[in-house]
């Protein structure tokens, strides 16, 4: 069978998985953005106070921290730092050909693990609630590198 094919249940849980990382990091780039214009603050770069149709009245003070739209940022590179590797071993993972409900597991618990990550950190739980959901996806990553190494090894 070709396993890069949406007829390979595998891949196809892969593909699942894989696009709803993609639209949650987009998503929180655009949520940024909406933090940012909600209070007219928080721009991140001396060019953002040039006026335009957005920021009609640039204020140096835009470009002082404000916590709210930090948050998103360490939330969004949060994610640039985490679900690359998840998109790179689900797809080795998929050519280790692993059971379906294997696949579903991993896939999907990794897909939960960032979803509850990301509510854990927009709702300032506690660090210890963050890197619980942190580990969990984590150790998702590093068990399907482990099962495509020991079938590519073995």
């Amino acid at each position: 069978m070709d396993l890069l094919n949406l007829q390979n249940p595998v891949f196809l849980v892969y593909t699942v998985a894989a696009s709803l990382m993609v639209l949650k990091i987009m998503g929180q780039g655009w949520m940024t953005v909406y933090r940012m214009l909600k209070v007219n603050g928080g721009w991140a770069s001396p060019e953002d106070l040039r006026p335009g149709m957005i920021n009609k009245a640039p204020d140096v003070s835009q470009l002082e921290s404000n916590d709210y739209v930090e948050r998103s940022r360490r939330m969004h590179r949060n994610d640039l730092e985490n679900i690359p590797a998840f998109w790179i071993s689900g797809l080795l993972f998929v050519f280790a050909e692993p059971s379906l409900i294997l696949a579903q597991i991993l896939l999907y618990g990794f897909v939960v693990a960032r979803l509850l990550h990301s509510i854990a950190y927009a709702t300032q739980r506690s660090h210890e609630v963050r890197a619980t959901f942190y580990t969990l996806g984590s150790v998702i990553v590093v068990l399907m590198a482990l099962y495509t190494l020991n079938v590519v090894l073995n």
